[in-house]
């Protein structure tokens, strides 16, 4: 979730569960490697949370270890971490170990049935 000006939260969606895309296909990272502040990888791009409201990219969601895709861990980094992107790459501000060491999103999930 985030929060606007007025503190009201907004909802973050994966963007590639909205039916929305990037307007420039150029300016879509999803898939490219990301790069610490030495220039070490970290993992891959794997979807971008986008805060509904306002239609603005909030958070990288960068998958890394894991083989062929299974059993990869994900770690959502704000996009204002990011230094520059490059053709294949996102270089981040952040070193590897503030991202490998970051909490985890794991919410526990209940049922909101009729009371």
């Amino acid at each position: 979730m985030t929060t606007d000006s007025a503190g009201r939260i907004g909802r973050l969606d994966r963007l590639s569960d909205t039916g929305r895309t990037v307007a420039d296909p150029v300016e879509d990272i999803r898939g490219r490697g990301v790069k610490d502040s030495d220039s070490e990888d970290i993992g891959k791009v794997a979807d971008l949370l986008v805060d509904s409201e306002q239609g603005k990219v909030r958070f990288l969601q960068v998958e890394h270890g894991g083989i062929l895709g299974f059993g990869a861990t994900p770690s959502f980094i704000p996009v204002d971490a990011i230094d520059r992107i490059t053709e294949d790459d996102v270089y981040i501000s952040q070193s590897a170990q503030r991202v490998a060491g970051a909490p985890r999103y794991e919410p526990d999930l209940i049922d909101e049935g009729p009371y």
